[in-house]
């Protein structure tokens, strides 16, 4: 989403109509407009007093964006997602399903107050109540891209999977993710998991694992690919 704000240089005239190309329109005097997409959008301007008007268009160009976002819509808000580089296949795939309608219309279907919320089974589009989901894909998995500096903060994006004893190569679900609520976790704690999983975590980390929360235990266990900001 790239917001661009509109300078307008009339001076007489007394209504305004404004077209932005992508289907949009606006009565204001110089309007901010949100476009959702990258490319080269013709934008015009109609400015009228009484019988008289004149209309001036011009083309710009919405560029990609340096970082991959992307928007989750639910029904209690919007999540804004980064999608990080340093997992690109995650990233890849999960623009691919986005851009194929995949999510569109599936539930959270496992949430935990305190951990994470998890979606991504197309088994749950219009699933009747008290079926058990959790199961469903796109028929694919996708390797473990396991990056140090990446890790359950909470907000974190991260891909759900099988256990170990039928996946163990810790690869994800091709659809599945869940998004960590976590709590706000005690040096103690991080300490024990330093020393149960033989890593190490940098002070910057530490201090955001205790000061916003997030579920240590499960780094290198499955793969961050993102994170809500």
């Amino acid at each position: 989403a790239t917001k661009i704000q509109f300078e307008n240089k009339s001076t007489k005239a007394t209504e305004y109509f404004w077209e932005f190309g992508d289907g949009n329109t606006s009565r204001a005097f110089a309007p901010s407009h949100e476009y959702r997409s990258s490319g080269q959008y013709t934008v015009s301007l109609r400015a009228a007093k009484g019988k008289q008007s004149s209309t001036i268009s011009t083309q710009i160009t919405v560029e990609q964006p340096t970082d991959c976002m992307v928007e989750i819509e639910t029904e209690y808000g919007n999540m804004n997602i980064l999608l990080y580089n340093a997992t690109p296949i995650h990233r890849d795939n999960f623009i691919k399903l986005a851009e194929e309608g995949f999510f569109d219309g599936l539930l959270f279907h496992r949430v935990i107050n305190g951990f994470m919320i998890q979606g991504g089974d197309p088994s749950s589009r219009n699933a009747a109540a008290g079926v058990g989901l959790g199961s469903g894909g796109p028929g694919y998995q996708l390797p473990a891209e396991f990056v140090d500096s990446l890790v359950h903060f909470k907000g974190a994006l991260a891909a759900a999977r099988t256990g170990d004893s039928v996946n163990p190569k810790k690869e994800s679900s091709g659809s599945q993710f869940y998004i960590v609520h976590g709590r706000p976790v005690s040096p103690q704690q991080l300490e024990q998991t330093e020393a149960q999983k033989n890593m190490h975590y940098a002070p910057d980390q530490k201090k955001i694992y205790e000061e916003l929360g997030g579920s240590p235990m499960l780094d290198r266990e499955y793969t961050v690919f993102g994170k809500v900001i």
